[in-house]
């Protein structure tokens, strides 16, 4: 069965696609650079946004990197949305989730929080969470400084991301709080 077109031209945009590229034959260091760079080419570079601006937050070890994006035409943002990004637990970051954290700061009118947490299997498990954790709890703090409405906040994210969006949820429900609006968990 033939492949349907507009599939086919996604697939012929890949750098890699049809390569004889073997994760289990490289180094997970390997892995990384080349998921990031077929992410990258794939993804684009993303609607402007009001602003950008990369910090780092405390952590359960050590600094943790984030990136936040102000929506472009947003006086008073709605609240803010902690994005926790794809790629296996183990590739992927700030980065390669730029556009796409633009793209959701512009349609939602809030701010995006995107957490670089660590990556397997470097950082053993329960490592990414604990830091997808203390991110929002970090941006439930920080909702005024930011700008944003401190009473909306949510978490969400695709594939891992929306699995560890998941278990975040779920801590601080049993921690009680922070308080989320909303919990979004997408496929990919």
């Amino acid at each position: 069965m033939p492949i349907d077109p507009q599939s086919q031209r996604v697939l012929d945009q890949d750098p890699g696609f049809g390569d004889d590229f073997d994760p289990a034959k490289t180094t997970v260091q390997a892995v990384r650079r080349t998921l990031d760079e077929r992410q990258r080419a794939l993804a684009g570079t993303g609607p402007q946004v009001a602003r950008v601006e990369d910090r780092d937050i405390p952590g359960p070890a050590g600094r943790i990197p984030v990136r936040i994006y102000w929506p472009a035409e947003a006086p008073e943002p709605a609240g803010i949305y902690v994005y926790l990004h794809s790629g296996g637990y183990i590739a992927y970051g700030i980065e390669t989730a730029d556009p796409g954290c633009r793209v959701i700061a512009n349609a939602a009118g809030c701010i995006v929080v995107s957490v670089a947490y660590r990556l397997a299997p470097e950082a053993k498990f329960p490592a990414a969470v604990d830091d997808c954790f203390a991110a929002v709890q970090w941006s439930a703090a920080a909702g005024t400084e930011l700008g944003a409405a401190k009473a909306r906040l949510a978490v969400g994210g695709e594939s891992c991301g929306g699995a560890m969006a998941s278990v975040v949820s779920m801590l601080a429900r049993d921690a009680g709080g922070p308080a989320l609006a909303r919990s979004l968990c997408a496929a990919r």
